[in-house]
């Protein structure tokens, strides 16, 4: 890592802290009135109140929600601009972000495509060189999609030999995507264009068309909380209008499938993965595309819904696949597609690590590793023959090792707390790694040390947790604490800029790795899930008790943070222990347990949540939904709720309900606010400013009631 400024590492000058003004100094008026209704169900014998439903009309088309979020957004922004906090957190943001950084390379013939934002670019364009030592060409800018820079580039893929490139663009932050073509070697678009795609790859067959998922088009005004049914993988022959597309795969007769298609690196293979939920859990159908008159039978490979099988790559009629199939923390096998019938074989056998991915690079096999939380990885030759690890030195975590059968070259990433990503190219054959790209850093790595911990749970689970600081703070600090918990997914090691400018006030970050998650494999995410999902919540809680119990954090300093499934932890942590908490920020979360499945991609979220419709699944969800459980006549921290108007994922009626249920409960006196952010979505495509805008909002927010006192100015605290 390069310093930009030797002179920013080299001066000690203390600055002079600001005492954080108390609550008397920051009024907080009378809450914005919310009208009450008087809707109550009876619900496996239970009368549930439900008093905002009117807030879950959609905000573009309900004239007393649009009015009830502009109050809203008026009384917050208010609020938060009036904290001392908020500019200096705006200015250090801004200035952490500022610095070239670049997304992995992808290679098709002889280009190579790859993303680079200056700094404070809204969005990342995206850039091809003709050879790796070419010059670089802008392809694509985003930012001037639109004005507001709230138009995103969502994803991309070239074609087999990258003359041609396929993207995916993204308005608003909604998962809706307008895939579009353009002629990578004179920049020209095509005139093709494709609508309605959603929850989809792009996976081209060789130069002539490409493969995509999409669901049927929404009734007018549906667009952003219609629940996703139906969906069909569609091939585009480029050229032609989007109504002459060919359905490939669709299971009319089961409209909850979910369905996508990649095609094997040399264009033989076609794999459809199916899916009924969130769950790992899927179907696979293989189609020999050599049959280019278009006839492309889908032949069951895998049927089920039983285990996971997730396609490595193809050579010749071998099909290489990671499966957690007698393997809870997954294995390596491969079949014979000419076979009759496949017959599996295990190549890499199951460890004790679980197997995060893996690719085939040249005529090795890449293969990466979870060791608690953090990545590790290996090369193996194609019979399974373990031969070296890739050396990636500190805690932290690496991604990417893509790349293609007969090519050695692959390129990835490694990042961690105190490190944004440096990308790096790696030959497979002569083990020689080199460096593509490294940024020059606004701050001093070493001034931040990262530790791991283990505490144990209430049930006596271990549960580990990184815990980041400057190394000068020794002492009790204010702690932001994160998690999620969910579905699968693994938290680990990773640069941002906002939690960094935490760090440089002198606070603490800790990362819990809660069951819920995959860091563990298969048994850590069914610990936390379903009828176990209380376990999420402990374990959390737990967290929190050890910081303050090891003299991390300060008696009145602990705030808790956590977005989408981390909102549910957040607002269902707070219902059970405001105690514990000093001030916490729920963003994009599922706060109404009750009726989650009723809109967008919601559905999906039985595999962990259970059915709302179902007795047993009922009352367990009644138990901690956020919503539902808010405890009048208790002191809660203060707490701001982020959402988004577009947000299609979790629809912001779950905030604009649970926040004003907070607002209307007797909860104590500290502030109880929601941000609502316009033309953002769940999270995905966020420009630049909107990102430093709100992460500013959250942390000048936690930091004052938590007592963190942040620099006087803008400067980096030394």
């Amino acid at each position: 890592m390069r310093l930009r400024s030797a002179a920013l590492a080299a001066s000690a000058v203390s600055l002079a802290l600001a005492a954080p003004l108390t609550a008397e100094e920051v009024p907080l008026p009378p809450y914005p009135e919310t009208r009450s209704g008087d809707v109550v169900e009876t619900l496996f014998g239970e009368e549930i109140a439900d008093p905002y439903r009117w807030l879950e009309a959609d905000v573009r088309n309900d004239a007393d929600v649009a009015a009830w979020v502009e109050q809203q957004s008026k009384f917050t922004d208010a609020y938060l601009k009036a904290l001392p906090g908020n500019d200096w957190f705006k200015a250090r943001i801004g200035a952490l972000l500022d610095y070239e950084r670049f997304g992995i390379p992808q290679k098709a013939g002889e280009y190579y495509f790859y993303t680079r934002n200056t700094g404070l670019q809204n969005q990342s364009p995206l850039y091809v060189r003709h050879g790796l030592d070419a010059e670089p060409r802008l392809l694509i800018d985003p930012n001037t999609w639109a004005d507001d820079g709230a138009t995103a580039l969502a994803g991309w893929e070239p074609s087999q030999n990258g003359t041609l490139l396929a993207y995916a663009v993204q308005d608003g932050g909604t998962d809706w995507r307008i895939i579009r073509v353009l002629d990578t070697r004179t920049g020209q678009p095509l005139e093709d264009e494709i609508r309605w795609a959603k929850f989809t790859g792009i996976s081209w067959l060789g130069n002539e068309g490409f493969f995509y998922s999409r669901f049927p088009e929404p009734e007018e005004g549906q667009d952003f909380q219609a629940l996703n049914y139906n969906q069909a993988v569609y091939y585009h022959k480029l050229g032609t209008p989007q109504s002459e597309d060919r359905m490939v795969f669709a299971t009319p007769e089961h409209p909850e499938r979910g369905h996508g298609l990649g095609v094997s690196d040399d264009g033989r293979w076609g794999f459809v993965i199916s899916s009924l939920g969130t769950d790992a859990k899927y179907e696979v159908h293989v189609i020999d595309l050599e049959d280019r008159s278009g006839k492309w039978d889908a032949k069951p490979l895998v049927t089920g819904f039983e285990n996971a099988w997730n396609p490595i790559d193809t050579i010749g009629t071998k099909a290489f696949f990671v499966t957690n199939k007698d393997a809870p923390r997954y294995r390596i096998v491969t079949t014979d597609l000419s076979a009759p019938t496949p017959t599996w074989t295990t190549i890499v056998p199951e460890t004790e690590q679980p197997i995060d991915g893996a690719s085939i690079v040249g005529d090795k096999l890449i293969v990466t590793y979870l060791k608690d939380a953090t990545t590790r990885a290996a090369v193996y030759d194609l019979q399974g023959k373990a031969l070296d690890d890739i050396e990636l030195g500190e805690l932290g975590t690496a991604g990417g090792f893509g790349g293609k059968p007969g090519d050695p070259e692959t390129f990835y990433t490694f990042t961690s707390f105190n490190r944004p990503g440096t990308i790096y190219r790696l030959n497979v054959d002569t083990g020689e790694t080199s460096t593509f790209a490294e940024p020059e850093l606004t701050f001093d790595p070493a001034r931040f040390v990262t530790e791991q911990k283990f505490y144990t749970s209430k049930d006596g689970t271990r549960v580990p947790m990184f815990i980041v600081r400057r190394n000068d703070v020794t002492g009790p600090a204010p702690t932001l604490l994160y998690g999620y918990g969910g579905f699968d997914i693994s938290l680990t090691p990773g640069f941002s800029a906002a939690r960094m400018a935490w760090l440089e006030a002198g606070g603490v970050f800790a990362l819990a790795n809660i069951r819920g998650g995959g860091e563990y494999g298969k048994a850590w995410h069914d610990a936390g899930r379903l009828h176990n999902k209380q376990n999420v919540f402990d374990d959390f809680i737990a967290a929190g008790e050890y910081l303050k119990a090891n003299g991390y954090t300060t008696p009145n300093g602990l705030a808790i943070q956590g977005g989408s499934n981390g909102g549910l932890l957040v607002g269902a942590v707070v219902n059970q222990r405001p105690d514990l908490i000093d001030a916490a920020n729920a963003a994009v979360g599922v706060m109404d347990m009750l009726r989650f499945d009723r809109w967008t991609a919601g559905r999906y979220w039985v595999d962990d949540y259970g059915y709302p419709s179902k007795d047993t699944d009922f009352k367990v969800l009644r138990a901690y939904s956020p919503y539902h459980n808010i405890r009048s006549g208790v002191d809660y921290p203060a707490m701001l709720v982020t959402t988004a108007d577009t947000d299609d994922r979790v629809v912001p009626g779950h905030s604009f309900k649970y926040a004003a249920a907070l607002q209307a409960a007797d909860v104590g006196d500290k502030p109880h606010l929601i941000r609502i952010e316009t033309r953002a979505g769940h999270g995905s495509g966020k420009p630049t400013d909107k990102a430093i805008e709100e992460g500013a909002d959250v942390l000048g927010f936690l930091a004052h009631w938590t007592g963190l006192a942040v620099p006087a100015d803008g400067a980096a605290s030394e």
